[in-house]
């Protein structure tokens, strides 16, 4: 990964969600084929959001995966929730993908006791490989897992406590998770920015008109914490695949 000099992500526009989930789908199981003929394991960062539903549903469904090789890793999940909550990102993704596609390791966050412990705990488990490939979405307030603004872009840290602030909480209501923002746990656990861009290849999923102006920022604006998807323009393999709706206007 490079930080010294910009890049331009790679965008893939589709009509419908359901069809930018089967390109992303497409272009991560090359991927994951790809690091599975390099031999070893291959390590998966996991977004669990609705803009992945759609990806994630059509990667489950791909063939020619030795899932039993695969690692994957979820790069948030709040704090304070019952263990068995359905908003909770671990068993979304149990029900969304890892359910689905039998023999995949999954190595779970455990937010139910000492946060500070288990963002060490976590941390550990991460290590420092790169991973093979990170499948994200993008925050309406340009967050990258809960990594809200102003975010750090350069933590040295690998997981990290961290405050959600109210745009982040809106969101998790506006898609229907939690009935009101009070509800919203207001801590989570989340895999930092410069943890999550050690990867070698990157595919973010990003459908929906209340994702354009966070895609427009992340392309266009300075790269810094601000907005902190202009993060993505720091990694040379990054692919940003979006329907008509967040597609930018953009040259």
């Amino acid at each position: 990964m490079s930080t010294s000099t910009e890049h331009r992500p790679a965008i893939v526009t589709s009509v419908t969600p359901e069809a930018l989930g089967a390109a992303a789908a497409d272009a991560a199981a090359a991927v994951l084929r790809t690091s599975l003929a390099d031999g070893g394991d291959v390590r998966v960062m996991l977004a669990a959001a609705p803009s992945q539903e759609h990806t994630l549903a059509a990667l489950a469904n791909t063939p020619g995966i030795d899932w039993s090789r695969v690692v994957a890793f979820h790069m948030d999940d709040y704090l304070g929730l019952p263990d068995d909550a359905p908003q909770g990102f671990a068993n979304w993704l149990e029900r969304h993908f890892i359910s689905r596609v039998p023999g995949l390791r999954f190595e779970r966050m455990r937010p139910d006791g000492d946060a500070e412990a288990e963002a060490q705990r976590y941390e550990a488990v991460l290590g420092t490989d790169p991973f093979d490939l990170v499948l994200l979405g993008l925050g309406v307030n340009g967050h990258l897992a809960f990594n809200d603004p102003p975010a750090l872009l350069d933590d040295p840290r690998g997981v990290r406590v961290v405050e959600l602030d109210d745009v982040s909480r809106q969101q998790q209501v506006d898609e229907g998770h939690f009935a009101t923002r009070d509800d919203v746990p207001r801590r989570a656990l989340t895999v930092t920015i410069p943890r999550l861009l050690n990867a070698r290849e990157i595919i973010a999923s990003v459908p929906g008109g209340q994702k354009r102006q966070a895609v427009i920022e992340a392309l266009s604006e300075p790269i810094g914490g601000t907005h902190p998807g202009t993060a993505l323009r720091t990694h040379p393999r990054v692919r940003l695949f979006l329907d008509v709706q967040s597609a930018p206007s953009l040259p």
